[in-house]
């Protein structure tokens, strides 16, 4: 099990935990008056820890390889997923990935970043950070989803768009800036969940959304800690510093209005119970859908226009 620097007291108290308990089946002793008193500790030392994470510490639990990812959650909410591939124009980006489902009585496309669970995955997944065509193809299935009046359900999670060479000379920044534009005019509901990572304009690529919805233990960031810490101080060890002052939590994000919504996850984090995390995802949803089911486009997409337009107001 991957254990972070912080959860480390946890978990020795719940390795002593396990050691009683299992010494008392052994040996047939009944240690209840030695145990309670340590689950009660537990308890508390966990509400602790968990209620008082650093910016840094909720970008650890953010980046727990155990997560669940775009498809864990699609196949916890949807009763029916398709997944549609390829940008018509050059490849399938499997870092971005797009289908469209059902989600009880709603029918919708879901786009999402896709990291993998071991090294060949995220090779193929390339860790989350999507390619031009990756970009490319979430705007055509957008797209597709206009023409069928479905509304559009992204979930967010990359560390950023991929910075290499091929995706420069593709138009990495054309396709990211072409889709901004287009869906701030795409005439039907977008509703947008931060799950994990919210980096850069990997992130604000799909990012341009009627909800924007984030993870308790999420970060939405203009840049990674770590490239601000080596830009800013040339060092990037001070990468728990820069976390502090980029106001990337997802309290920080809804004080500035940013987001519209902070979801709950699982004490520890989402990897500790992924069903309980979806079904949070779940309801927000389907309150979110219903509430844009009677909202006419000219208003939907006014609405859109100034959330955007109202971000980074600042006083003198």
């Amino acid at each position: 099990m991957h254990i972070l620097n912080f959860e480390r007291p946890i978990a020795e108290l719940e390795k002593k935990i396990e050691e009683l308990k299992s010494f008392s089946t052994h040996k047939k002793i009944d240690l209840n008056s030695e145990v309670k008193p340590l689950e009660d500790k537990l308890l508390k030392l966990r509400k602790n820890i968990y209620d008082n994470l650093s910016p840094w510490e909720k970008i650890q639990i953010a980046r727990h390889p155990k997560r669940p990812y775009t498809l864990d959650y699609i196949g916890m909410i949807a009763s029916q997923f398709l997944e549609l591939h390829g940008d018509r124009g050059f490849s399938d980006d499997k870092a971005l990935i797009g289908g469209l489902a059902s989600i009880e009585k709603y029918k919708v496309m879901i786009i999402g970043h896709q990291k993998g669970r071991d090294t060949k995955e995220n090779v193929q997944r390339n860790f989350g950070c999507a390619h031009p065509e990756g970009y490319r193809k979430a705007l055509r299935l957008m797209q597709l989803a206009q023409k069928f009046k479905l509304p559009i359900v992204i979930f967010i999670d990359t560390p950023g768009a991929y910075p290499g060479i091929g995706a420069e000379e593709r138009g990495q920044a054309q396709a990211i800036a072409l889709n901004l534009r287009e869906m701030i005019n795409i005439p039907v509901p977008i509703i947008a969940y931060v799950i994990g990572e919210g980096g850069s304009g990997g992130a604000l690529g799909v990012g341009i959304a009627d909800r924007v919805c984030v993870l308790e233990n999420a970060y939405y960031s203009v840049i990674s800690p770590e490239g601000c810490a080596a830009i800013l101080w040339k060092d990037v060890s001070r990468a728990p510093d820069a976390a502090a002052v980029l106001k990337l939590t997802a309290k920080d994000l809804l004080k500035l209005g940013i987001i519209e919504e902070i979801i709950p996850e699982p004490m520890g984090g989402a990897h500790r119970k992924p069903e309980e995390s979806a079904k949070n995802i779940k309801d927000s949803l389907l309150k979110n859908l219903k509430a844009f089911s009677s909202v006419k486009k000219d208003e939907l997409l006014q609405a859109r226009y100034q959330k955007f337009r109202s971000i980074g107001k600042w006083q003198e």
